[in-house]
């Protein structure tokens, strides 16, 4: 065997995804592909001359070895790495703004199931993503690492503590307001010992759900995006009379609130809640939400004085077009959450917590009556279905060549979004698994079904089913 050959790797062709790289530990991920992608993305993060990057990691059993393995990779390469430590990605986020290192990695599984992981990349303060992250296969496959000559030639490991700094930097745009009582869930995720920290800090009181952090997820699975998984946040919220209810995913990059009836506000219905109180120091401001997002948050914008402007659905694609827009905040469906707005950009789940904590304080409405005063709509939640890798771009497409023709009102920046007098119908290929996505939103609840009815049937004229 060459020395090539020894050093040659080839991922399993389901972890790269557009966004990050994800994987069933000891199946299609392993500690040697944490080594390969240390030296991949080590070898990009030298040839543009970066000298040191951050790793951190969250609680799953298997993260600490694949950090220990990433971490062997990079200083092969002769970068010297920062370990952050155990903590929520937005905290290695942090990380590369507050430390001197070129870029970041996050060891991490987000919200998927116990037996999953992965990798979240930063490289000079910009998400790492889409065809960056495929080069990164290519060059394993063909050893196109630089790799460092000799022992004394690689970097070194050292052990950085950013976990007080990051608290901090919250808490400096915490805005005292009239005291309040929450309710938070870590869901046995990443998030839980900054939360327990954060909360120790700031006024008005606090009931804490599973801040343990634990691999097994032994309450609940931690994605507050589905509502099963509020339960126990939605009674500890009632019980206790508290004004609202905050939830946060297995690393802390995406939020969800309950109001002080228990009820649950969606993504684009935080950010308009969020938003309206930025736009009274930024007028006419640039604010961003992918085309999954509601109208209501489309207009809602603009009657408060901001440009609205919709974007692909992906937390990457997000962050890129706020660098591209100046933009001061921006958001999706899914709850990432991005403030430019006194912050860095990213999406940082703890950090938007505290933000709407300010405008909840900073005025005597509840956060239900917020809820309660948007326009009624009538929408279906997310509507996912296979279609394979090979099909799904192509039947999305056929979909929009026959809207064109037809003259249909159409934005078709992610997949198709379709206006129409009865309210509006999205359908898009999912960018990290092989099914479709569709949404509807209509005006008056009878016509949900005539919008139903629309997307069903340019579905079947592409050979699709759409699940009842």
């Amino acid at each position: 065997m060459s020395d090539l050959d020894a050093v040659r790797h080839n991922f399993h062709p389901t972890l790269l995804r557009e966004y990050d790289l994800r994987g069933i530990v000891g199946d299609t991920l392993t500690e040697a592909d944490a080594l390969a992608l240390g030296r991949a993305f080590g070898t990009v993060a030298r040839r543009k001359g970066h000298k040191a990057i951050a790793v951190g990691w969250d609680g799953r059993h298997s993260s600490p070895g694949l950090a220990g393995a990433l971490a062997d990779g990079l200083t092969s390469i002769g970068l010297d790495v920062l370990k952050i430590g155990r903590g929520p990605t937005p905290m290695l986020y942090f990380a590369t703004h507050h430390l001197d290192v070129g870029g970041g990695i996050m060891v991490t599984g987000s919200h998927n199931p116990p037996d999953f992981n992965g990798f979240k990349l930063v490289l000079a303060e910009d998400s790492f993503f889409g065809t960056a992250i495929q080069e990164l296969g290519r060059m394993a496959a063909e050893a196109d690492f630089d790799l460092a000559e000799g022992e004394s030639a690689r970097g070194v490991i050292r052990d950085i503590a950013v976990f007080d700094d990051y608290v901090a930097r919250m808490l400096q745009d915490f805005e005292p307001g009239r005291p309040l009582k929450v309710a938070w869930d870590a869901g046995n995720g990443a998030a839980g010992e900054v939360m327990v920290a954060l909360t120790k800090q700031l006024p008005g009181e606090h009931i804490l759900l599973f801040e343990e952090i634990d691999g097994d997820f032994p309450n609940h699975h931690p994605d507050p995006t589905v509502p099963e998984n509020l339960k126990d946040l939605r009674r500890a919220v009632i019980e206790k009379g508290c004004d609202l209810g905050i939830g946060f995913d297995g690393d802390g990059d995406r939020i969800g609130v309950l109001d002080d009836q228990g009820e649950i506000l969606w993504g684009d219905q935080i950010m308009l809640y969020l938003a309206r109180a930025i736009l009274v120091e930024r007028p006419g401001a640039p604010i961003i939400a992918d085309v999954k997002a509601s109208q209501i948050f489309f207009d809602g914008i603009a009657e408060a004085g901001g440009e609205p402007v919709m974007c692909q659905t992906g937390h990457s694609l997000i962050k890129a077009k706020m660098k591209e827009l100046s933009s001061p905040f921006a958001g999706e469906m899914s709850a990432h959450i991005c403030f430019g707005d006194h912050y860095y950009g990213y999406d940082d789940a703890l950090y938007a917590a505290v933000r709407v904590l300010n405008c909840l304080g900073a005025g005597a409405a509840r956060l239900s009556e917020f809820r309660l005063s948007l326009p009624r709509v009538y929408n279906t939640p997310e509507i996912r279905f296979d279609c394979s890798e090979e099909r799904k771009f192509e039947v999305v497409e056929e979909v929009r060549q026959r809207l064109a023709e037809a003259g249909a009102d159409v934005i078709d920046i992610d997949g198709v979004r379709v206006s129409c007098p009865e309210g509006w119908w999205l359908l898009r290929a999912s960018n990290t698994q092989a099914v479709l996505v569709a949404r509807c939103e209509a005006r008056k609840e009878e016509d949900l079904e005539v919008l139903l009815d629309m997307l069903r049937r340019q579905l079947k004229q592409s050979g699709v089913e759409m699940p009842e």
